[in-house]
């Protein structure tokens, strides 16, 4: 395929990156011929490691398309890495603020270019357990629906052997492999000329990251997971009753505790309270007791029974 000319920054980074790429780890790349070789397109991929752009550009661009990432504007602001993505026409995102629209127009305004926009429509690193992708944000399908542009999947594994999700430091011995598949593109006509309501993009999300699974289960060579059990932030699960039950205020179950360590450590400092209150309870009594009038009446467990009671119910409200 013909590489379209590109700017001084983005070859930079390739003729920096690259290198270090071809050293460090194999490839099996596979579905570049459905990278379109003219005008602009969105590419929704899924997120496995913090080194995992850096492998799916070099897919990317071995296509001959280099990508435009919507990347977090945080990184825009760190010298010299921020000069040369954003020379590299890189795409901020400014999450929680006023200005987060400005990515959106900017991503459509590439695209209407003729670039190649790369999204993660997980927003991060997926959390569940078995890495399969996360339910993703709208971005990529509302961005493809705006400008009419088709959206190719892709799925990449191997990345997470190079840099573990959320590690720091990389295992570059032995070689890893890096898989990248990209694949048609996702069929949206059911939803184009339609007004962009939530339904209608959370209809038209949840059938490209179908797609993206779909892939990354071919590269795996695993079964998909059933589209209800990649839920947010939890590890993919056979489905159940209790998975299907509307959610309600009771307490964490042990399984959903062991699922999120935030979880683990509010069921210490519970139990840490806990334990202090009824100590002190405790002190309560003895105090009560060495203060009681000598009788011949036999002595009731009330305060004790008070006290525990009382413990109990400020445990159970924490």
């Amino acid at each position: 395929m013909a590489r379209r000319r590109i700017g001084f920054w983005y070859r930079v980074v390739v003729v920096v990156v690259k290198p270090v790429l071809l050293l460090f780890t194999k490839r099996d790349w596979r579905g570049m011929e459905h990278i379109p070789a003219e005008g602009g397109f969105v590419t929704a991929v899924n997120h496995i490691s913090y080194v995992d752009p850096l492998t799916y550009a070099h897919f990317q661009y071995d296509s001959g398309r280099e990508p435009h990432f919507l990347a977090k504007a945080s990184l825009f602001k760190i010298p010299v890495v921020g000069r040369i993505i954003t020379g590299a026409g890189q795409i901020p995102v400014f999450r929680d603020s006023a200005d987060a629209a400005l990515a959106f127009r900017a991503a459509v305004a590439a695209v209407d270019k003729g670039d190649c926009v790369a999204v993660y429509p997980e927003g991060t690193i997926t959390r569940d357990k078995a890495l399969w992708p996360m339910q993703a944000k709208t971005g990529a399908a509302r961005i493809a629906l705006t400008t009419g542009a088709p959206v190719i999947p892709v799925a990449q594994w191997g990345a997470h052997e190079l840099l573990p999700p959320y590690a720091k430091r990389p295992k570059l011995f032995p070689r890893k492999t890096m898989k990248v598949i990209a694949g048609p593109p996702v069929d949206l006509d059911e939803f184009r000329g339609r007004e962009l309501t939530s339904e209608v993009l959370r209809g038209a999300t949840d059938k490209i990251m179908d797609a993206v699974t779909e892939l990354l289960a071919l590269l795996r060579e695993e079964p998909v997971p059933p589209r209800e059990q990649r839920r947010k932030g939890k590890a993919a699960k056979p489905k159940t009753a209790e998975a299907d039950a509307p959610a309600t205020d009771a307490p964490a179950t042990e399984a959903t505790k062991a699922d999120d360590p935030r979880a683990d450590k509010a069921d210490k400092v519970e139990k840490a309270e806990k334990a202090e209150k009824a100590d002190k309870a405790e002190k309560v009594e003895k105090v009560d007791k060495v203060d009681e009038p000598k009788t011949d009446e036999p002595k009731t467990d009330t305060t004790k029974a008070d006290a525990t009671k009382a413990a109990d119910t400020e445990g159970g409200a924490a």
